[in-house]
């Protein structure tokens, strides 16, 4: 019998991608395939895009991508929940392609609301179960140090939980964006200018700190000034995804103010599928609405442009997403 082709793209080494007809996956027990319809560019994959010693290449067909969403078009022996037909959004690795699979624990349903709509399930997962990390309550200040698409959100869960938020970018379009979602106030700031914006900052809660800052960066520069943004015993929230080689903290000042310091990022795959499933309830009931952040749209044969844009963020570049036009053949 012959085996059904899918186009994908293989990163084949650092800065180099092409696109491959492939086998399409087969589902196994427990598994569903998807059709996708794309997946979001995360600012993950500019480390393996770039090359670093520990990766390895060529990676496996579609590697790196994982915000998908798209169609059940199979599934495997004993899946319950998941019919053929669904659209759902899904937590799998190799989704920069026409299909990938992924267990039925790791897919979630998407609503009738979010037809025709672009959803990046893991992005927004992933931003969901930081704000919950963040035990931000009414009144709070709360500081978000790098506005991309995660900053950006955060800053609008944050505001309508009714804090008063302060977003800090080195890019003015981020700041634009920031304000959309509901930031009361925004400072530019790059290397040269961060004690000038430490300055600002403080001013604005009184010299006191915030009682909740945000690293979204994924910067040593970032991470310092997180740090000096801290108001006695509160919390500072570790966002930002730093994989791209070793940090240094200012462990006296932690230690001085009695900071609650959260590494927010998940890995237990039962908490990444419940944020998933909370930003679907939220953007399905217009509680956020993420489409003002997603700035460019790219194909597969494009995959290399995509992952340049997040690497290098031209102007108003703040999401790209790989949607997918071509059946399997």
């Amino acid at each position: 019998m012959k085996r059904l082709k899918m186009q994908a793209t293989i990163v084949t080494a650092p800065n180099q991608c092409r696109l491959e007809e492939v086998p399409v996956p087969e589902p196994r027990e427990d598994e569903v395939r998807v059709r996708l319809e794309g997946c979001g560019i995360c600012g993950s994959n500019v480390a393996p895009w770039e090359g670093r010693p520990w990766f390895r290449y060529p990676l496996a067909p579609g590697e790196l991508g994982h915000e998908g969403w798209g169609q059940v078009d199979a599934i495997g022996g004993g899946v319950n929940s998941i019919r053929e037909g669904d659209r759902v959004a899904l937590l799998s690795y190799r989704a920069y392609a026409e299909y990938d699979i992924a267990p039925e624990s790791a897919v979630v349903r998407l609503p009738g609301a979010l037809d025709s709509k672009p959803f990046p399930g893991e992005a927004l997962g992933c931003a969901m179960n930081v704000f919950r990390r963040c035990g931000i309550r009414p009144g709070e200040t709360v500081a978000v140090v790098g506005i991309g698409f995660l900053g950006a959100v955060l800053v609008g869960l944050s505001t309508k939980a009714g804090a008063r938020v302060m977003a800090i970018s080195r890019r003015s379009f981020a700041l634009e964006i920031a304000k959309t979602m509901g930031a009361a106030a925004t400072i530019s700031c790059d290397d040269s200018a961060s004690q000038a914006a430490l300055e600002v900052a403080r001013e604005w809660t009184g010299g006191k700190g915030f009682d909740c800052v945000i690293e979204a960066a994924g910067s040593q520069a970032a991470l310092d000034l997180a740090t000096e943004l801290t108001r006695e015993r509160d919390r500072l929230i570790i966002a930002g995804y730093h994989q791209d080689g070793m940090r240094q903290v200012n462990m006296q000042l932690w230690n001085w103010r009695g900071l609650d310091v959260i590494n927010a990022h998940e890995r237990e795959p039962r908490i990444y599928r419940e944020g998933v499933e909370e930003a679907v309830r939220a953007v399905s009931s217009g509680e956020l609405d993420p489409s003002p952040l997603y700035t460019h749209e790219f194909r597969l044969n494009q995959l290399a442009d995509g992952l340049n844009a997040m690497k290098r963020k031209p102007d108003r570049f703040l999401k790209g997403l790989v949607l997918h036009r071509r059946r399997m053949a």
